[in-house]
């Protein structure tokens, strides 16, 4: 995959994960922690969902569980370096099931999934 490429996949991911942060700082500012948690696990798979459906049927550099990983990746990545490291300074956030670990799975499965719908959809389309 050369340099274009790939920025173009690695921005998808940012933009999911810029989502799921605005979501995260929106909702600790206006509701409890656990409310601002479950927001959050329903809200990154839906934000990634429409990011993967707008990656697929737009570039489609990857198959669908290449950008699972690099999407999931990334996220985790950047949680880790940017919202431990820097924000929180802790890594307390990476103990909670919720706070990360069902977030990352259903990031990793709603981006696996939509591709192989896009890329199906696709091949069933040009085989008939």
């Amino acid at each position: 995959m050369n340099t274009k490429k790939l920025s173009i996949v690695l921005t998808h991911a940012f933009i999911g994960w810029a989502l799921c942060a605005a979501t995260m700082g929106i909702g600790m500012a206006t509701m409890s922690v656990d409310s601002a948690l479950i927001v959050h696990a329903i809200g990154a798979p839906i934000f990634f969902t429409i990011v993967s459906l707008i990656y697929f049927n737009r570039y489609n550099y990857t198959t669908p569980l290449q950008t699972a990983m690099i999407f999931v990746g990334f996220v985790i990545a950047m949680d880790f370096f940017v919202v431990a490291l820097i924000i929180n300074r802790s890594f307390d956030m990476f103990a909670s099931l919720l706070g990360t670990w069902i977030p990352f799975a259903l990031i990793f499965s709603s981006t696996y999934l939509t591709g192989y719908y896009v890329v199906r959809k696709a091949n069933y389309k040009t085989s008939t």
